[in-house]
């Protein structure tokens, strides 16, 4: 088909643009297409059903029709879906819808596949892994709540968490927990709470349910928003027995949203009687220590004097030991100084002209003092000075004959 050909001054007719889109989307032809049944409308006395075919992913809806034969019974709405129709464009009234000539109900086993197939894709990218689960602050600022409006999960969240902590705040953000917009307005409502600085944790809550009521929480646009939420994200849907993957996905998953509610904040009368506990123990304790400490100070003064004593003694015993080893070591001294002075004055004694006279020598000198060491020293008829041991004597000096 060529491309219409329009300008402000030779505009095309409305039903020529209508046409047109009629040709182009009747070439699509016929396609499979899957959905949830938002409604289901049969008229009586008409052989046309109409249905509202909602996408589970995104706030997209489309109107189908069909003949009462391609349905053996009527859908349900919420139903999961796969139909063969061919778009059509009614120009007249400028509608496009779909018209089904097959239509086959996705039944439980198809839906428990599913949700295994895509469990085991989400595992593989790590959504699951336990080292991306964000801690819970002990004490949250302000906690967001995602929930049916009037609900029991509701009322079980608020009424149980404030009865462990009163006065804790709450942004509760009301949204459908099942049906065809659940998906859509849960992420809508966890973007919001996620958005908040103030909000410090985020429960999505509601109450038991069949399968098929719990499988939003089971899709994988609303997992992979809450994988990427900057809040940590508390699961706590159905019963204990229900495990949608949203358990799998949050940081926290809560076996019920009466469990939720003991799981996001401490008990506040547990927390004072643990503190009392605390205090109490601290207290006797610290009497415990100044008992103990007062008794060995009742008995510091024998202490002390016997660790005086004691130290006295033992310095006084060092000292004689001291004492005992320096005496012997100044005696030993002694002694060989003794010793030492007894074999020197025994030299000198030898060595000293004294003890030379003593043998019976005698040293001769002239009047001048002078030493006679040489017989040509010693002249006939001199007189000359004899000393001997026991004094001196003058002697004469006589040739010999």
């Amino acid at each position: 088909m060529s491309k219409l050909q329009s300008s402000p001054e030779s505009p095309l007719p409305l039903r020529r643009i209508s046409q047109a889109l009629a040709e182009w989307i009747g070439r699509l032809g016929e396609v499979w297409v899957e959905g949830q049944v938002a409604q289901f409308v049969r008229r009586p006395g008409v052989q046309t059903y109409f249905l509202t075919l909602r996408d589970t992913d995104a706030n997209i809806s489309m109107q189908v029709t069909c003949h009462r034969s391609v349905l053996a019974e009527p859908l349900a709405e919420g139903a999961r879906v796969v139909l063969r129709a061919r778009p059509d464009f009614y120009a007249e009234r400028g509608q496009l819808s779909l018209r089904a000539t097959e239509i086959r109900q996705i039944g439980l086993g198809e839906l428990l596949a599913r949700i295994e197939r895509l469990r085991q894709l989400l595992a593989a990218e790590g959504l699951f892994a336990v080292e991306r689960k964000r801690p819970l602050p002990f004490l949250p600022h302000t906690i967001g709540l995602i929930t049916g409006r009037a609900s029991a999960a509701e009322h079980d969240v608020l009424e149980n968490t404030r009865r462990r902590l009163p006065g804790a705040r709450f942004v509760v953000e009301n949204a459908a927990t099942q049906g065809t917009t659940a998906v859509t307005e849960i992420i809508a409502a966890l973007q919001r709470l996620d958005a908040r600085p103030e909000v410090e944790v985020i429960v999505i809550a509601r109450g038991g349910g069949s399968i098929e009521d719990l499988l939003p929480f089971s899709n994988e646009a609303l997992l992979r928003a809450v994988a990427a939420a900057r809040t940590p994200v508390v699961s706590a849907i159905g019963h204990e027995t229900d495990r949608p993957l949203l358990d799998l996905v949050a940081d926290l998953a809560a076996s019920t949203p009466t469990d939720a509610a003991k799981r996001i904040v401490p008990d506040l009368a547990e927390e004072v009687r643990a503190v009392t506990e605390a205090r109490h123990r601290m207290r006797t304790c610290v009497h415990r220590r100044l008992d103990h400490e007062y008794q060995l100070m009742a008995g510091l003064p024998q202490r002390l004097r016997a660790s005086v004593q004691r130290l006295v003694d033992s310095g006084w015993q060092d000292a004689e030991r001291a004492r005992d080893q320096l005496r012997g070591r100044f005696s030993a001294l002694l002694q060989l100084a003794e010793a030492e002075n007894t074999q020197l004055l025994a030299r000198v004694v030898s060595l000293s002209p004294q003890a030379v006279l003593d043998r019976g020598y005698a040293v001769l000198s002239d009047g001048r003092g002078t030493l006679i060491r040489r017989r040509e020293q010693a002249t006939p008829g001199a007189v000359l000075q004899a000393r001997v041991a026991d004094g001196e004597f003058a002697v004469r000096v006589e040739p010999l004959t």
